[in-house]
């Protein structure tokens, strides 16, 4: 009985999570400036000059000129869809999927992440898409943070060509575990904060740390990844006002509109840490309401089943005064030289030599046994792996040509093709 008592708000959760509370508090942030954001309705069709061309075109032809959108310096025209069999759906958000696919060239494995302009525009999210990208680019020196190989667009889609990692979510593994021991939880959690501090040297705040967006590769190590709500240029000590996140995961200061700085992080990897601790988010409810009530003012509070050192880190982390919290001084080096990770050689973690506590096992690309089946048991949409062959654009070439100017990107040494 007092098993069923537990599992019954855990699964409410993983439902309530499942369902995309984070569009709800986007959807919450939006709405305020709606009269000032008016949705983009404009449909062009191509001129019947142009529909026999068209029917002629090759099955993935490229995006007509009245389509082009300037892709800036860092283009790469040779990439197409139908340079990739589309194999299975690994994730999904809110703009599109991500997809297990396999180069026919070069026959490697990618992730590959595929979002709908449309949907983008409408939610008005362009900006947080090029962030993506732009903290993507960046990201190739961090043992931690999954790498961009390239990225290309059609003209309804864009394109994220990114490292495979199979090892799945943390959130899926929290989910069948139900919550991990303290040295399991401790070797994440410095694997975690490794990443985030490098991002903070990097002048960007991460802000949407949670489970989902943990992955951890083939051999078991961490690997962050989705960076739509990164900001970027966030300097020590200064600060930014931007209503994002998700809703189990924000802080004091993120809910009361106040302006944050890269502590948000440290909030986030104390409610990340709590949750691999006990198995719930520190100050979750059910009810929305409740739970943003329960993160401004209700004390945190600690079961006695975990380490003094434990307890140390998850108070210091879960301080409501930012300016008081873990990390507002010396950043990640106050997280480092925490007593709860003194078990931890900084330099053999940032060089994958200490040995997981935990491996996926995963027989090769093809092994998804750590994806959620709610997404591979979805037939891979054709659309996928085709460019449009009728050119109904959702937006104007104008206004998707400022939205996702510079978005395509290929390593400027050698090229793709």
């Amino acid at each position: 009985m007092k098993e069923e008592a537990i599992k019954s708000p855990l699964k409410a959760f993983m439902k309530q999570r499942r369902m995309g509370l984070n569009d709800f508090i986007q959807k919450i942030a939006n709405n305020s400036y709606a009269c000032k954001h008016p949705e983009v309705q404009s449909i062009l069709k191509i001129s019947q000059s142009q529909e026999p061309e068209l029917m002629n075109a090759n099955p993935s032809p490229p995006p007509s000129p009245s389509q082009q959108i300037n892709l800036g310096p860092s283009s790469n025209p040779h990439a197409k869809p139908s340079d990739f069999h589309f194999l299975k759906v690994i994730g999904k958000g809110s703009f599109g999927k991500v997809l297990l696919a396999r180069h026919k060239a070069e026959e490697v494995f990618y992730a590959v992440k595929v979002l709908q302009k449309k949907a983008i525009l409408k939610k008005k999210e362009e900006k947080h898409i090029m962030s993506e990208r732009n903290v993507l680019l960046k990201n190739v020196k961090h043992p931690f943070l999954v790498g961009l190989h390239f990225s290309f667009q059609t003209a309804d889609k864009l394109y994220f060509v990114l490292d495979y990692i199979n090892g799945g979510e943390l959130f899926y593994h929290l989910q069948r575990e139900r919550c991990f021991l303290e040295p399991r939880a401790r070797f994440y959690a410095a694997e975690i904060a490794s990443a985030l501090g490098y991002l903070h040297s990097l002048n960007i705040v991460y802000r949407d740390l949670k489970p989902e967006n943990i992955l951890l590769d083939s051999q078991g190590h961490i690997v962050l990844t989705d960076f739509g709500l990164c900001k970027e240029n966030i300097e020590h000590n200064s600060t930014t006002s931007t209503f994002c996140g998700t809703p189990e995961y924000l802080a004091p200061e993120v809910l009361h509109k106040q302006p944050y700085d890269r502590t948000v992080d440290w909030w986030c990897l104390g409610a990340v840490l709590y949750e691999m601790l006990y198995g719930l988010p520190p100050f979750y409810s059910r009810n929305t309401a409740e739970m943003y009530d329960n993160i401004l003012n209700k004390p945190l509070q600690l079961k006695p089943n975990i380490t003094n050192s434990a307890r140390h880190l998850l108070e210091g982390l879960l301080q409501k005064d930012r300016t008081k919290r873990l990390g507002a001084k010396d950043d990640f080096m106050e997280i480092k030289s925490h007593v709860f990770f003194s078990l931890i050689n900084w330099d053999d973690l940032i060089n994958k030599k200490i040995t997981p506590p935990f491996n996926p096992n995963v027989s090769g690309p093809n092994d998804l046994r750590h994806f959620d089946p709610e997404f591979t048991e979805e037939p891979v949409p054709n659309s996928i792996g085709k460019s449009p062959d009728s050119i109904l654009v959702t937006a104007s070439v104008k206004e998707a040509a400022e939205a996702f100017l510079g978005f395509s990107y290929a390593p400027p040494t050698d090229s793709f093709l």
